[in-house]
């Protein structure tokens, strides 16, 4: 699974999640993709089961492209915890996605390929996305 090497401070602040995706929002890299309509967080097992499901259907021809990156560590206090005692440990790891972002890109393979291998991964976030091409 995707997730930092290092950071500078382990827990993050809350950030803001109003506005469009302005950097990002064009298919640079493939011929083919899928982009977010609409806002959230993409953990980082959310993104490895798109992968996994665009990989196992195109069986490994052409070229991916992972356009985020889970970067956001989410916290989680233990269950039946009393409130108070700071903030609680690192329990995963997600993006934050803001609508016109591309998540991810496909090329070298048949747009017919390309359309239902990147619905297949659209079905796995629970994100709205579209299809998008170059």
């Amino acid at each position: 699974m995707l997730m930092p090497k290092r950071m500078k401070y382990r827990r993050s602040h809350k950030i803001p999640m109003k506005g469009l995706s302005i950097r990002g929002s064009v298919v640079d890299f493939g011929d083919f993709g899928i982009k977010a309509m609409e806002r959230g967080f993409l953990t980082s097992r959310q993104i490895e089961a798109a992968r996994k499901a665009i990989t196992h259907f195109t069986k490994r021809n052409g070229r991916l492209w992972i356009r985020i990156f889970p970067d956001k560590s989410v916290t989680k206090k233990p269950a039946e915890t009393r409130m108070g005692g700071g903030k609680g440990l690192v329990d995963h790891f997600s993006a934050l996605v803001r609508p016109g972002k591309v998540l991810f890109e496909i090329s070298g393979v048949s747009e017919i390929v390309a359309k239902q291998a990147l619905g297949r991964a659209a079905r796995k976030l629970p994100l709205k996305s579209s299809f998008v091409k170059a």
